[in-house]
């Protein structure tokens, strides 16, 4: 008879678990699953790359709909249980329901530590946990201020994923070095200086005192110093705290966590915890690795089988906003510890190793990680160093006296050397998945999971397979466009220009599509190739779009929408000032903001009034301002000669002439300009997509500028004298980029591949090449560059159900 498994909790933990579970015996439990959250498995650990623009929710699903479905588990999304009964072995639902078990699990997970500061229930003031917290701060728009509390991991993804969407962050932390649980003083201070130069701002030694609002909502936070820091939103990382109230209101075990034994059983026979909710031996758990160890012998408890739970020693291997980490052991000083270290200022790479009577005891290595497996495997097996000592510092490659290839140093690892440290798959493990015909990374993943949670081990999991096929292995240099096709985005963009590929089902056929009408991850690309590429044979798909752009506004968290009418230029007048105020008087709308792009921000509109504000923004001659759109979004200026003592030439008109020329066209991404009257840059040209920079003797155009995740400054393209010189100039670089740059890739990362001299020779050097690009520029905005919504004011068709295509749909 099939026994019953009730799950508490859908999160990595429980839901390793369950696969450990169904791959040993499948149909040996009837297997129902609650989840407070309204949804199963994802990656948590994938929530910075959600947050940061990089990844949607669908990309970090781990168990969606159809492999519950698959399963035959009995999923109760956004239910909680509320009662459990030991002696009856039932469980009781927030809705009543009773649902009896034979074994029941708990995967509760643990919960946000919000500090208990005065204001602390203001609006505005959250944890960074889940998928709603991510969305809140997604909700939030460009140049809102965001004080951050907690420079621990957690705190700084979330800092970094909201200054990659254009907040001003600061991150507040109450000890000396951020991540002092991690990193060392030294790797600490390197950590905060790239973070600084990202354009974050980082406060430690900064003790937190009160949270200070205005009309119930957050607008500062004060420090114990008296210095306050106003933000528009406030997010408390700073710790977690396992759930275990339901436990012990039903009478178990409880301390830290839900005291569980060897086999993850608790104080009752019949109801064993795995994750972060437990407690073992006195410790408690937030790392993955530990977490998918436990679930393997939850899964060995429930079929009967022997199996222990042993703590094994942990390294933190993490990626932070691009810099890399590694620590493992103990690293603090003691007596009879002598250091290794390692410094190199110039590559930003640090390295120090803790060394007691020969043996590595501790490791902290900052911006060089590559050898962090082989020195954890030192301190996890105590190996005698005494004979490598003076080239240790150097790792596995140096040894023997002579630097080896670094796929020798792979070679060498014994297998039991740890890969995967979030999914504890050991060298041996990918060797065997390899001679069991697993041949490539995906393979590999599916098989052992290695390199399928944080992906920091890809590389080294590349480096086995290579190690271990040798020829008939090369690693990849790109990845496919998504999972409907193994080809790359250039490999698809080749063949629908060789081939004269001019439709989406054209596409499709000749490229061996396995998804026959695409996904929602190629679907957008594939409409933006066509498009550039054929804009005379294809017409737009607007299915193919983002929501945003189908809108034609920013959707908001609510539903509403945020309506920007263009500026160009950054230049107003008095009736345009007085229409924005009466729209905003008439459909009531919420909030008026001025954005860092020189224009104004209408946010709160209701969906069935777009059409109608448009109008009447229409009606005064303005036009949208794209500020949703994978196109140019603004042209920022100072004011020039027109009224500066330091203007060398006409800032604002070149710049009002470049939107006027650039307004509507379709990019890889969004584009932001900038024009400076002058070299002080007053209108920050030079961490801009494309920048000028006004001289005595012309102009100076640069590209490839980035402020967001990444802070670059602009690299010079060329100087020209005359204004229409720096018109055609950036026409032609837009052009280019347009033609070649992969889909959302900003033009810095377009730059970074084909090489700014390579860009050079086509836009500055032939002159041939920069008037065909120009030419084929004008082509495509000849059919595209309308007004949306003067065209959706005109049709009177377009009917908005935000809130369920926002169910449907991959927010932008």
């Amino acid at each position: 008879m099939t026994k019953k498994l009730v799950v508490i909790g859908a999160g990595m933990a429980s839901g390793r678990a369950l696969e450990q579970l169904f791959d040993a015996a499948p149909g040996e439990y009837d297997v129902t699953l609650f989840n407070a959250e309204p949804r199963g498995n994802y990656d948590r650990i994938m929530l910075s790359p959600v947050l940061a623009g990089d990844k949607t929710y669908e990309d970090i699903v781990i168990h969606d709909s159809a492999w519950y479905e698959e399963k035959g588990v009995t999923c109760r999304f956004g239910e909680k249980v509320v009662a459990i009964d030991r002696d009856a072995k039932t469980v009781t639902a927030a809705n009543g329901d009773v649902l009896p078990y034979d074994k029941l699990l708990f995967g509760t997970g643990s919960n946000p530590f919000i500090i208990p500061l005065p204001g602390h229930d203001l609006e505005g003031v959250i944890a960074y946990r889940d998928l709603e917290d991510t969305e809140r701060m997604m909700s939030m728009g460009p140049d809102n201020k965001v004080v951050v509390i907690g420079g621990g991991l957690l705190g700084l993804e979330a800092a970094a994923g909201m200054a990659a969407r254009g907040a001003d962050v600061t991150v507040v932390h109450i000890m000396g070095h951020l991540m002092e649980r991690q990193l060392d003083e030294a790797a600490g201070y390197l950590l905060r200086k790239a973070l600084m130069d990202k354009g974050i701002t980082v406060k430690c030694s900064a003790n937190s005192k009160e949270i200070l609002g205005k009309d119930g909502h957050v607008r500062a936070l004060l420090l114990d110093d008296g210095t306050e820091l106003p933000c528009d939103l406030l997010v408390m990382a700073v710790g977690i705290r396992p759930n275990v109230a339901l436990a012990a209101e039903a009478g178990l075990a409880v301390g830290k966590g839900i005291h569980v034994d060897d086999q993850m059983v608790t104080s009752d026979a019949d109801i064993l915890a795995v994750g972060e909710c437990v407690e073992h031996n006195g410790a408690i758990f937030g790392l993955v690795a530990p977490l998918y160890d436990q679930a393997k012998v939850v899964a060995k408890t429930l079929l009967g089988e022997e199996a222990q739970y042993v703590q094994k020693e942990l390294s933190t291997k993490l990626k932070v906003t691009g810099c890399d980490l590694f620590s493992a052991g103990d690293f603090a000083e003691g007596e009879g510890r002598e250091d290794i270290v390692f410094r190199d200022p110039s590559r930003g790479v640090y390295r120090r190793l803790v060394i007691e009577n020969n043996v590595v005891v501790g490791a902290v290595m900052y911006g060089d990680t590559a050898d962090s497996n082989w020195f954890f495997g030192l301190i996890r097996d105590k190996t005698d160093i005494s004979d490598m000592r003076e080239t240790l510092i150097f790792g596995p490659a140096f040894q023997g006296g002579a630097q080896m290839d670094p796929l020798a140093a792979v070679a060498a690892l014994p297998r039991d050397a740890e890969i995967c440290g979030c999914n504890g798959v050991c060298k041996g493990d990918i060797e065997d998945a390899i001679a069991a015909g697993s041949t490539d990374l995906a393979a590999i993943r599916a098989t052992t999971k290695a390199s399928g949670s944080c992906g920091t081990c890809t590389g080294l999991v590349e480096q086995v397979l290579a190690v271990t096929l040798g020829d008939d292995f090369v690693i990849p240099t790109s990845q496919s466009i998504c999972a409907c096709t193994d080809m790359t985005h250039e490999d698809v963009r080749r063949m629908i220009k060789s081939q004269e590929l001019k439709s989406m089902a054209a596409v499709w056929q000749e490229c061996g599509w396995k998804t026959p009408c695409g996904c929602h991850v190629c679907r957008p690309a594939l409409n933006f190739y066509l498009l550039a590429d054929w804009p005379l044979e294809y017409q737009d798909d607007p299915q193919s779009r983002f929501i945003n752009e189908r809108k034609h506004a920013n959707i908001q968290k609510d539903g509403t929408f945020s309506v920007v009418p263009r500026m160009w230029g950054g230049i107003t007048t008095p009736n345009e000032l007085r229409a924005i105020a009466d729209a905003a008087d008439k459909y009531k709308v919420p909030t008026v903001k001025v954005t860092g792009g020189q224009r104004i921000d209408l946010l709160g509109v209701k969906g069935e009034d777009l059409p109608a504000i448009w109008a009447d923004l229409n009606a005064a001659g303005m036009v949208s301002g794209h500020a949703y759109s994978k196109g140019l979004r603004t042209v920022k200026t100072c004011v020039g000669t027109d009224h500066c003592r330091f203007g060398t030439q006409d800032s604002t008109g070149l710049g009002i002439k470049l939107e006027k020329a650039l307004w509507g066209s379709w990019t890889p991404h969004k584009v932001k300009l900038a024009v400076s009257g002058c070299p002080r840059n007053c209108a920050e040209a030079t961490c801009k997509d494309v920048g000028v920079i006004c001289v005595d003797s012309g102009y100076q155009v640069s590209v490839g500028g980035a402020a967001g995740m990444d802070v670059k400054e602009t690299e010079r393209l060329v100087d020209v004298h005359s204004e229409q010189e720096a018109i055609d100039v950036t026409v032609a670089f837009v052009q280019l980029y347009r033609e070649h740059a992969k889909y959302l890739d900003r033009p810095y990362k377009f730059i970074a591949k084909v090489g700014l001299d390579w860009v050079k020779e086509r836009v500055v050097d032939d002159l041939e090449e920069r008037k065909a690009l120009i030419e084929r520029f004008e082509l495509s905005q000849s059919i595209y560059r309308k007004d949306p919504w003067a065209q959706h004011v005109q049709d009177k068709a377009q009917t908005y159900q935000p809130l369920a295509d926002l169910a449907l749909e991959a927010a932008e």
